[in-house]
C-alpha cells in the first residue's frame, strides 16, 4: 500500500468507526458486530503504526486515541475521579501471551498472578459511595466525565445503598456492568412485539437505552441489574490486590461477577480462559469473553506499566489515559454457523411496517435451533445484498437474536437474482408505502387483516386495557369465527358466542367475558395506549391521561395544548392530532364509547400538584423512590429523571448529589420528605 493509499483508507477508517461509536455509544443501536467493530479498528490502529506521515494527512480526531463517548443530552454531566478507561481486545492467543511477556519485561519476573473474570456484555457504571452511602452513579461517557445516572441506579434491586461491615473508605468509586437478563429481555421483546413494534436488537442495546430513559419510574419496570468488578478512586485505600478487592465488594453487600480465578502465569490463564468458554452461557448475563488483569495493585501503578496514553517511565501522561497495559480483554470469538436462506417472507406489524425475515435451514446454534432471522429492512437487505437460496452466517445478537451478518459470496448459486422488496403489502396487497427520510415500508390500508389482528392485539394486552385470556391465538380464533372484525367488537362478545371454539367447557368462556368486561373501567392511559397512537409509548399515554382525563377532551386537543406538555416535542404532538384527525379513529372512540368502555381517569388533582414536574434525589427518611413517585402520581403530578427550568419541585433526601446542585443553580424549590408530605396532604 502506498502512502497516498493509506492516507485514504486512513480517512476512510476513522469517520466509519466514528459513525460506529455513535451508533453503540449514543444511540445503543449498533449496526455490526463487536467482532466487526473490532477489526476495523485494529486495522485502523495498525495502518496509523505503520504510516504515521499519511496518518497525520488524513486529519481529523482518530477514534483508536479516544474512550468511546456516551453522553447523551438531558443529563447532569460528572467528573470521575479516576479516569474511567476501557480495554484492550484480543481474539488471539498468542497476541495474549505477548501481553503476559510485556509485563514480564517491565517487571522482571515470570511469576506474575492474575486475575480472570467473565467480561459481561453490558453498560460500564461507576458508583460513588462516600462514608458507605451510594451517593452518585456516573456513565463511563468519554472516560473524563460522565452521565449522572443515580435516580436510574437506584432502582436496580440487589444494589445496597449502604455498604455493609468494616472497613469502608471516606470516599470510593467502584466500577460495574449494568444488564438485562435474558428472561427480562424477552420479557420486553414480548411486549414490543404485541404492540406491534420492533423487537429490541440484544440485551446489552436495550440496556444502554434504559439506563439512559429521563423516567426513574419508567426504569424500574424494566429490572436492571449490576455487577461490580472495578476500583477507581479510594481514600484511604482498603486493598492491595484484585482478588481482595473482590471479597471487599462480597463483604460490603455489592453484587459481583459469578465465576473468579486467581492463577499463577500464563498458562494457568489460558487454561482458566478455557473453563470460562465452557460454563458461560448459565451465567444470567450474556458474557462476550474474559477479562485479565495482573493481581497486584503495586504492579499495575509500576513506572513501566501504568496506562496506554503514558509515556514509557510513567513521569508524564498525555491529554487521557487510554486504556491500562495491566489488563485486557480476551473476546471470544461470535457464535456463528452456516446456513442457507430458504425465502424472505414479510411481515406486517400493527402499524403496517413490513418487517423482512429470512426463512432458514434449521441450524444449531449457541444452544438452539435457529429457523428465522431478521433482515430489518429493504435498506438492509440491499447492503448485505442477501438472496433467496444464499449461504449466509448466521450470529446471535448478544447470544440471544439470530441475525444474518454475512452472505457467503463465494458459494452463491448462479442463477440467483437480487431481492425485490415488495412494494405491495403481503397481506391485503395494498400498495405499500415509505415515509420521506424513513427506511420502513408501510401498508397504509387500516383494513388490513393482519393490522387488525395486531391492532386488536396490543389493546387487549399487558400494556394496553390487559384482558387476561385473549392472546395472540385467541384473536386470531375470534377472527377467524367471523366474531369480531374490530376492537369494540370484543364488547359485544358473549359466554354463548364462545362456547363452540372450545371443548373445555364454561369456565374458560366466563373467565374471559370477565376479563373483556373488566376491561370496560381500565386506566385511562391504559385505553389511551391500547389505541396504538404513533410516538405514544406507556410514560406518553400517562401524560396524556393526567393532562386531559377524558378521551374526548384528548381528541379535542391542539398541538399549543399537547406542547404544553414536559417532555412533548413537536413530532409527537403532530402524531396525536394527526390521529383523532382521521375518521376512521374518531369512529373507533366513539364505538369503543357506545360499547360502555368507560375509562378510568386519574385521581383528580389539586392545583398544588396538577401538572407539576418533580424529581427525587438522594434517600427519603421513610419513603421509597417507589412510593414516592407513586404518591406524585396519584396526586396527578409527574415524576422525571432529570433537573431542568420546566422541573417545579426537587424532593431531595439524605446524600443528594448533583441534581440538587442544579435545583440551586436554576433557582428551583427543593423539598424534603416532610415537605412533600405536607404538598401532598394539602391536594388531598
Amino acid at each position: 500500500m502506498s502512502p497516498a493509499e493509506a492516507q485514504s483508507r486512513i480517512a476512510e477508517l476513522r469517520a466509519t468507526v466514528a459513525r460506529h461509536d455513535e451508533l453503540y455509544y449514543r444511540r445503543a443501536r449498533p449496526e455490526i458486530t463487536d467482532f466487526d467493530y473490532d477489526r476495523l479498528k485494529e486495522e485502523l490502529a495498525g495502518l496509523e503504526r505503520l504510516f504515521p506521515e499519511a496518518a497525520r494527512a488524513a486529519g481529523g480526531e482518530t477514534p483508536t486515541q479516544r474512550v468511546g463517548d456516551d453522553r447523551t443530552e438531558g443529563f447532569v454531566r460528572v467528573k470521575h475521579r479516576q479516569a474511567m478507561t476501557t480495554l484492550d481486545n484480543t481474539y488471539d492467543e498468542a497476541e495474549l501471551r505477548e501481553f503476559h511477556a510485556r509485563l514480564v519485561k517491565a517487571l522482571g519476573t515470570e511469576e506474575l498472578v492474575y486475575t480472570v473474570e467473565p467480561k459481561i456484555d453490558g453498560v460500564a457504571v461507576s458508583l460513588t459511595y462516600e462514608q458507605g452511602r451510594l451517593v452518585r452513579a456516573v456513565t463511563r461517557g468519554d472516560g473524563e466525565e460522565g452521565d449522572d445516572v443515580t435516580a436510574n441506579v437506584r432502582t436496580i434491586r440487589g444494589l445496597p445503598v449502604a455498604l455493609k461491615g468494616a472497613p469502608v473508605p471516606a470516599v470510593i468509586e467502584i466500577r460495574g456492568e449494568i444488564y438485562l437478563r435474558e428472561e427480562e429481555f424477552r420479557r420486553i421483546n414480548q411486549l414490543q412485539e404485541e404492540a406491534g413494534e420492533a423487537p429490541y436488537a440484544n440485551p446489552r442495546n436495550l440496556a444502554a437505552g434504559t439506563l439512559k430513559a429521563l423516567d426513574a419510574a419508567f426504569v424500574a419496570g424494566r429490572r436492571l441489574e449490576i455487577v461490580c468488578y472495578g476500583l477507581g478512586h479510594c481514600d484511604p485505600e482498603v486493598v492491595d490486590a484484585q482478588t481482595a478487592f473482590r471479597r471487599q465488594l462480597e463483604a460490603w453487600g455489592l453484587p459481583v461477577v459469578a465465576a473468579f480465578w486467581s492463577v499463577r502465569g500464563i498458562d494457568a490463564v489460558w487454561a482458566a480462559i478455557g473453563e470460562l468458554d465452557r460454563i458461560r452461557r448459565d451465567f444470567p448475563y450474556g458474557t462476550d469473553g474474559a477479562v485479565v488483569k495482573l493481581d497486584a495493585f503495586a504492579q499495575q501503578r509500576h513506572p513501566k506499566i501504568g496506562y496506554r496514553g503514558m509515556t514509557a517511565d510513567g513521569r508524564a501522561e498525555a491529554a487521557r489515559k487510554l486504556s491500562p497495559r495491566w489488563a485486557c480483554a480476551f473476546k471470544f470469538a461470535p457464535d456463528r454457523a452456516e446456513t442457507r436462506v430458504r425465502d424472505i417472507t414479510i411481515q406486517v406489524g400493527r402499524t403496517g411496517a413490513l418487517t423482512p425475515v429470512a426463512e432458514l435451514e434449521p441450524v444449531f446454534l449457541a444452544g438452539t435451533t435457529v429457523k428465522r432471522a431478521t433482515l430489518h429492512n429493504a435498506d438492509e437487505i440491499a447492503r448485505k445484498d442477501v438472496r433467496v437460496g444464499d449461504a449466509v452466517l448466521v450470529e446471535k445478537a448478544g447470544e440471544i437474536i439470530p441475525a444474518v451478518v454475512a452472505v457467503l459470496l463465494e458459494k452463491r448459486p448462479a442463477d440467483s437474482a437480487p431481492y425485490a422488496f415488495p412494494r405491495r403489502c403481503p397481506v391485503c396487497h395494498t400498495a405499500a408505502v415509505r415515509g420521506e427520510g424513513e427506511v420502513v415500508w408501510r401498508c397504509p390500508n387500516p383494513h388490513c387483516p393482519e393490522k387488525v389482528r395486531r391492532r386488536i392485539e396490543h389493546f387487549a394486552s399487558k400494556g394496553g386495557v390487559d384482558i387476561e385470556g385473549l392472546g395472540e391465538e385467541m384473536v386470531a380464533l375470534l377472527l377467524q369465527h367471523g366474531l369480531i372484525r374490530t376492537i369494540p367488537d370484543l364488547y359485544r362478545l358473549t359466554v354463548a358466542d364462545l362456547l363452540p371454539l372450545k371443548k373445555s367447557g364454561e369456565v374458560w368462556a366466563a373467565n374471559l367475558i370477565a376479563g373483556i368486561e373488566a376491561s370496560r373501567t381500565a386506566d385511562l392511559w391504559r385505553v389511551v395506549f391500547g389505541l396504538g397512537i404513533p410516538q405514544v409509548g406507556a410514560a406518553a399515554a400517562k401524560d396524556l391521561a393526567r393532562t386531559f382525563r377524558s378521551l374526548d377532551a384528548l381528541a379535542a386537543a391542539t398541538t399549543a395544548d399537547l406542547l404544553r406538555i414536559g417532555g412533548f416535542g413537536e413530532k409527537t404532538a403532530a402524531a396525536v392530532v394527526a390521529w383523532f384527525a382521521e375518521p376512521e379513529n374518531r369512529t373507533l372512540v366513539s364505538a369503543l364509547q357506545a360499547a360502555g368502555v368507560t375509562p378510568t381517569a386519574p385521581a383528580a388533582a389539586s392545583s398544588a400538584l396538577a401538572g407539576k414536574t418533580f424529581v427525587l434525589t438522594g434517600t427519603l427518611p421513610t419513603l421509597s423512590r417507589e412510593e414516592a413517585t407513586a404518591k406524585i402520581e396519584a396526586a396527578g403530578g409527574k415524576v422525571s429523571g432529570s433537573v431542568s427550568k420546566k422541573t417545579h419541585y426537587v424532593v431531595a433526601g439524605e446524600e443528594a448529589g448533583s441534581k440538587l446542585e442544579k435545583a440551586r443553580t436554576l433557582g428551583v424549590p427543593i423539598l424534603d420528605e416532610a415537605g412533600l408530605l405536607a404538598l401532598l396532604a394539602g391536594s388531598s
